[in-house]
């Protein structure tokens, strides 16, 4: 899928400032508007920044409530080609930012070469990973529950939010992040994840020994329901094996919803300082 009008824009202002780029990655349930506060910070700090959507992302959360069918059958790997293609117009090799299936498809880009330095945050499970919790397995239950959900766009209760989001949060806030922030998902990712372990050619593989990977750090909720410890761990783990930098931080009583909830700023910190420190 070719960028939009919005996108390339981005990527002109990024190689037109000649700063180094962050590119930041969003997973399911999140529009890249997301990014905005994060984006703003790295900016403030010498960075420039390019967030593009995953293919046919609305452009807004209301505009994505009115039509929610247009998240159906996006796919691990078509969405890693849209970022790859956006990656490739940057004159510099940027740094990449991802949540949870924006995570993932970090690592694979990574895995590739096409990255300076990148940060995976509560990262979704590739092939590879293969602790599955009970809580990660609840919180997938709204997509897996059904087969149909494969070819279809999922959109979570406010209750199934607060279980894979803002278990960690007061109840009027996370509120708050669901009407601000939630819009539905594309159920087929998380099928490929869940089976990933079982297909040798998962589109959720990543290249965990690649020589060019460049340094990695993980960063894990300790309180997430939807990407548990042992699953963010069990990935770093995987690339200790690479001969790159490969870090992993666990943030206290954190959830799923750290990049988007009161707590954004200390990992988006965490994130800047790696970022800062290995780009160069």
């Amino acid at each position: 899928m070719s960028l939009t009008d919005g996108e390339q824009a981005q990527v002109e202002q990024a190689n037109t400032s000649g700063k180094q780029p962050v590119v930041f990655i969003h997973g399911l349930w999140l529009l890249s508007s997301s990014w905005d506060r994060w984006r703003r910070l790295f900016e403030e700090n010498g960075y420039t920044t390019v967030a593009p959507g995953w293919p046919d992302d609305p452009e807004t959360v209301a505009e994505a409530r009115e039509h929610p069918e247009v998240f159906a059958h996006k796919m691990v790997q078509a969405v890693t080609d849209h970022y790859l293609d956006a990656i490739g117009r940057l004159d510099r090799r940027p740094a990449v930012v991802g949540h949870s299936f924006g995570g993932l498809i970090a690592q694979k880009i990574a895995g590739q070469g096409a990255s300076a330095v990148t940060v995976a945050i509560d990262p979704a499970p590739g092939r590879g990973v293969l602790p599955l919790p009970p809580s990660a397995l609840k919180a997938g239950s709204p997509v897996l529950g059904n087969p149909a959900n494969a070819r279809r766009s999922v959109t979570l209760t406010f209750e199934e939010f607060t279980y894979g989001w803002a278990n960690n949060l007061g109840e009027e806030e996370a509120r708050q992040l669901y009407d601000e922030f939630h819009v539905a998902a594309s159920g087929v990712p998380i099928f490929q994840a869940a089976v990933a372990n079982l297909n040798p050619f998962s589109e959720t593989k990543v290249d965990f020994k690649a020589a060019n990977r460049g340094p990695i750090l993980l960063i894990s909720g300790e309180k997430d329901h939807t990407v548990p410890r042992a699953m963010t761990y069990a990935a770093y783990r995987q690339h200790k094996k690479n001969a790159g930098t490969t870090e992993f931080v666990e943030l206290p009583g954190r959830g799923h919803s750290l990049v988007i909830d009161n707590g954004w700023e200390e990992v988006a910190r965490t994130a800047l300082d790696f970022v800062h420190k290995h780009a160069a």
